[in-house]
């Protein structure tokens, strides 16, 4: 078994048309509706390339973002009113966020109130408020804070937890960067 390619000549004379020429475009209704239905690609290709590296492009500038002005937006929040918070009952927590990073307002069992950071020093776990064993634990690596002034206890963080100013209202309790 063998297989051919026959290739016909194909004579052309001059002034007739053939199958790989190009025709001029006439301008009927069919080449603007053409034209058209190509625009409108352009204009959807275009639109969704544009939204493809704006996507791209966000991320990237939120982690080149100056840290200067992280830092600022972090202190914007000098003081944080919580509605209703005098009624927490004591030997319980109430977590709240303290501008962009979670906080803690403590009412112990003794009577006294207190606010944390709610961020470990160590990787920046959230941590949370054991009554039972009145202590600050971060289950991550096990840190231990001391729940009335923040410190360092046990564990691996290097550094207290931040704490607040808490002035308890008829209606609210006041929490204010100390």
């Amino acid at each position: 078994m063998s297989s051919h390619i026959v290739l016909e000549k194909l004579t052309v004379k001059p002034g007739e048309d053939h199958p790989g020429k190009q025709r001029p475009l006439a301008g009927g209704p069919g080449e603007e509706a053409e034209r058209s239905t190509r625009r409108a690609f352009l204009v959807a290709a275009g639109a969704a390339g544009l939204c493809y590296t704006a996507a791209l492009a966000y991320p990237i500038y939120r982690y080149l973002a100056s840290p200067e002005e992280m830092a600022s937006s972090a202190t914007a929040v000098k003081e944080v009113s919580l509605k209703d918070a005098q009624k927490l009952p004591a030997g319980s927590v109430l977590m709240f966020k303290f501008g962009t990073s979670p906080a803690m307002l403590i009412h112990h069992a003794d009577g006294t109130w207190a606010s944390l950071t709610a961020v470990c020093t160590h990787l920046g776990c959230t941590v949370q408020y054991e009554p039972q064993a009145d202590r600050i634990h971060c289950a991550c690596h096990g840190g231990v804070y001391n729940a009335y002034t923040g410190a360092n206890v046990s564990g691996p963080p290097p550094k207290p937890l931040k704490k607040f100013n808490v002035v308890v209202g008829e209606n609210s309790v006041e929490v204010s960067r100390a």
